[in-house]
């Protein structure tokens, strides 16, 4: 009889060196600590033009030899190339792309106050910033000696990556449906690389940017109604989006190459729930 290996993507992932964007707050401060704690080097960016936060900045300096910090503007090309070129020359190499800085319908209006300039925002951060991080890493990339495979991990969402969902802002799901586009193509081209490449699609995740634009506007009792028609009455948390990008992450996903992965515990299929009767 054959034996089964146990699963244990940590000997794999240790010295591994992972790219994330978007690494302070939610999903991307998530992966960043499961990286860290699965082995790998890890260089995340924050939004350029803001301090580092303390938690953070204390966070870097119990791990100094395994993460480095990066300031990124996503709606500059010159800005996304040398955050991923400084990550470069600290590491040596990046093995993990993980492409996760996004805004949202109400985090967008950081960037402006009339809704059509937001929506631009949305494009050109979600979308165009995306798309520029994925051209860079690969042009970095072109010229490496591979001995495993790369790993680019998009994170786009259910709304618009999966589903549709009446009220959902267009600019907002549009720009996730490109980031699932994307990771199609590039699948598609880089079928016979040794690249691969993949998107996980969140639910209602319990981050800062799900609670500014959804919960934020409801009294306590419209957010338990909320939750409570959620698949499995709750929200997802970060963690357990950041344990499926580890797993992306490792030698196992392979086979997966070019999935876009639905993670939105069943409303993606089921996109309805939310104002389902009697269910």
């Amino acid at each position: 009889m054959e034996t089964t290996n146990v699963l244990d993507v940590r000997p794999g992932l240790t010295g591994k060196v992972a790219f994330v964007t978007g690494g302070l707050g939610g999903i991307g401060k998530a992966c960043v600590k499961a990286l860290v704690a699965h082995g790998c080097r890890v260089a995340f960016t924050y939004a350029q033009g803001h301090e580092l936060e303390s938690t953070a900045a204390n966070f870097v300096m119990q791990h100094p030899e395994q993460l480095s910090t990066h300031a990124l503007s996503l709606q500059s090309a010159a800005s996304i190339k040398t955050s991923l070129q400084e990550a470069m020359n600290r590491w040596g190499r990046i093995d993990i792309l993980v492409n996760n800085a996004a805004v949202g319908s109400a985090t967008v209006s950081a960037f402006a106050d009339d809704l059509e300039t937001q929506d631009s925002a949305i494009f050109a951060i979600n979308a165009d910033g995306a798309l520029k991080v994925c051209q860079t890493f690969l042009a970095l990339m072109e010229h490496q000696i591979l001995e495993t495979p790369l790993k680019i991990i998009n994170v786009s969402s259910v709304g618009g990556g999966v589903q549709v969902f009446p009220g959902f802002r267009l600019a907002d799901g549009m720009s996730k449906a490109a980031v699932a586009f994307m990771t199609r193509q590039l699948a598609a081209q880089l079928t016979h690389s040794s690249i691969d490449v993949f998107a996980i699609c969140p639910g209602a995740t319990n981050t800062a940017m799900f609670q500014a634009s959804t919960l934020n506007g409801m009294d306590a009792g419209e957010q338990e109604t909320f939750v409570q028609s959620l698949p499995k009455h709750r929200l997802i948390e970060p963690e357990e989006i950041a344990s499926i990008m580890v797993f992306l992450a490792s030698g196992y996903s392979t086979p997966l190459h070019g999935a876009v992965i639905d993670a939105s515990m069943g409303l993606g299929v089921r996109p309805g729930i939310l104002t389902e009767v009697g269910h």
